[in-house]
């Protein structure tokens, strides 16, 4: 899976090898949009201690956003979002380099990116366009000309489930999720039957993320502080409400809005970072019906706009948007606590964290 940006982010890309375990011989290596400097920093992270090392930085024509990498690792796509461009660059498995491809023209500033299970298509979610995109991905990495289909204001993320089948976009202005059915021979979209749902008023729906295996699908809710579980009929692509907790402490009364979600590989834990609080909330994600427990809240760099679990599920990398920071926290596999093992000076307002592991004889 994809991740799911990680991604999937993935993908997400935390649980791109579905939570099976990494030879000791694998390579991590963590992306970093660094929109104040106009680069993307490359580090390799150290599998024992989660310290990182820099590799290089890649200087970018723009303010690089968003990041997401094909399921097979051969190219790491960037939303450029103060040029409305998208960068793709050939992702260097031997190296952890980046190679410039292309750059193209989406009309318009991209918040999120993500890909099918296949690699054969980017998707594009565009907050201020109230619209969502899909991209083919040609042979070499070039994106083909897209399709369009308008939605509603703030648009924010889009993440496809592990069938191909159904495609989820949270938006916050009209506080729903939008449901499409992939048709991925034609690269399309079709609103499913139930073409939207909503979690209590005045949430906003901000990220999504898929359970590694349960038929659970989670969203962090900007306005709300809080994070909803939903059932997901895998027949039919629909969301139905299963629970929504808070993601703050109970006597916490500034301003405070969330911004991602993650769910580590083994399926266990679920993290949400909290912006004016500045802290990463820990959810225990029970094994059989998916509902959450709130565990307690991290204190973390200021506005952690985003972060990234490495695809081992040891460490949790987050970026300080608000103070040009790195932190890196080492999660204990039993509890969920997450204790910080580094931090970093890595500039102007880091604002996306991808993790990328490559297996010894994919770098080959």
């Amino acid at each position: 899976m994809t991740r799911l940006q990680c991604l999937m982010n993935s993908v997400l890309v935390g649980i791109l090898l579905g939570g099976v375990p990494l030879t000791a011989r694998a390579t991590t290596y963590v992306f970093v949009s660094v929109t104040g400097e106009k680069r993307i920093a490359i580090y390799k992270l150290k599998p024992d201690t989660g310290a990182l090392s820099i590799v290089s930085n890649v200087e970018v024509e723009g303010q690089p956003g968003p990041l997401a990498i094909d399921p097979q690792h051969r190219f790491v796509f960037a939303s450029i979002r103060s040029a409305n461009r998208f960068a793709t660059y050939r992702f260097q498995k031997d190296s952890g380099q980046l190679e410039p491809v292309s750059v193209s023209d989406p009309r318009g500033s991209a918040a999120f990116l993500s890909t099918d299970q296949t690699g054969r298509f980017l998707f594009s979610a565009h907050y201020g366009e109230g619209k969502i995109g899909v991209h083919p991905i040609g042979d070499g990495g070039k994106l083909g000309e897209p399709v369009w289909t308008e939605t509603a204001e703030k648009a924010h993320s889009i993440l496809i489930d592990k069938s191909n089948r159904f495609v989820f976009v949270p938006h916050t202005g009209p506080n729903a999720v939008f449901q499409f059915l992939f048709d991925a021979e034609q690269g399309t979209l079709s609103p499913n039957a139930e073409a939207q749902v909503s979690p209590d008023k005045g949430q906003g729906p901000r990220h999504v993320f898929f359970h590694p295996t349960l038929d659970v699908v989670y969203t962090v809710n900007e306005q709300g502080g809080s994070v909803t579980a939903w059932t997901l009929d895998r027949e039919q692509g629909r969301l139905v409400k299963l629970q929504a907790v808070s993601t703050l402490p109970a006597d916490f009364q500034e301003k405070n809005s969330c911004s991602d979600i993650e769910i580590t590989p083994s399926g266990r834990f679920l993290f949400a970072s909290n912006r004016g609080h500045d802290s990463i909330a820990s959810f225990a994600i029970d094994p059989k019906t998916g509902k959450l427990t709130a565990l307690r809240q991290t204190e973390t760099e200021k506005t952690p706009r985003q972060f990234n679990i490495d695809p081992s599920g040891k460490f949790l990398i987050v970026a300080g948007q608000g103070n040009g920071r790195l932190s890196v926290y080492r999660i204990n596999s039993k509890t969920g606590r997450l204790n910080r093992q580094s931090g970093y000076a890595v500039g102007g307002r880091p604002s996306w964290v991808l993790a990328v592991a490559v297996e010894a004889a994919d770098a080959k």
